[in-house]
């Protein structure tokens, strides 16, 4: 097995967590990036806010100053629920931001060393909320944008052996999920309601779609986007 070198956008919590762990203990290296600080994330962990474009492009430019990077994971999500009647151009800015602007910083931090060696694997986190869902206009087009962002990526890199693909979760256990939808909330009832298998996923099982998109294995899949949603986007209405 060839180990590779992964960088990980919103990594300290959630899919991106998981996804660390998986991968570091498959003998990969990780390195999360995040506002936080935790010594028991598995693999490295850089303190760094996103949402702040000169301190991205700093740490940025450090990391790939010294060290090569194999795939790119841009994870990192902010959501602020508001029906359209109430959204502020102010919020909507800042999910645009955090969402889109640190996946085009790092892939344009890493891309130059993914194409001297001519392998990369680059996984966008969207999600199921494209389909259409209540209270989300900024947060489901800025997740629907890093689904244009992988079929244009894709298609500009389809003969340098760089992949690019996508990963929509549906409505997932993770930190950022029960801070809108608590237990017992109108808001996780009305999510569960539109999964088929009437659970809610969970960020291992998630973080493994995503594994197998960073693979060896998954050198002629490209610019695809994979909803790993328990069925919720192939027959439910997002109410």
């Amino acid at each position: 097995m060839n180990t590779r070198t992964f960088l990980i956008t919103g990594a300290s919590k959630g899919i991106g967590r998981a996804l660390a762990r998986r991968l570091t203990s498959a003998g990969h290296r990780v390195v999360g990036l995040a506002r936080g600080t935790d010594s028991s994330f598995p693999g490295e962990l850089v303190s760094v806010d996103l949402a702040d474009l000169r301190q991205t492009e700093a740490v940025l430019r450090d990391l790939t100053g010294s060290m090569h990077f194999d795939g790119l994971v841009n994870n990192v999500g902010l959501v602020r629920p508001q029906p359209i009647g109430e959204v502020r151009i102010e919020d909507f800015d800042a999910v645009m931001a955090v969402n889109l602007h640190p996946a085009v910083q790092a892939m344009q931090a890493l891309l130059p060393g993914m194409r001297a060696e001519r392998w990369g694997r680059v996984v966008n986190i969207s999600s199921l909320t494209v389909l259409g869902a209540f209270d989300r206009t900024a947060y489901a087009a800025a997740k629907a944008a890093l689904i244009s962002f992988s079929r244009s990526w894709a298609l500009e890199l389809a003969t340098t052996g760089i992949t690019v693909n996508t990963v929509a979760p549906g409505p997932t256990e993770t930190e950022l999920f029960r801070k809108n939808s608590p237990p017992g909330s109108l808001s996780e009832k009305k999510f569960l309601s539109f999964v088929p298998m009437n659970r809610f996923g969970k960020p291992d099982e998630i973080a493994a779609a995503i594994e197998f998109l960073l693979s060896e294995n998954s050198g002629f899949i490209t610019g695809q986007a994979l909803f790993v949603d328990g069925g919720a986007s192939i027959g439910r209405t997002l109410v």
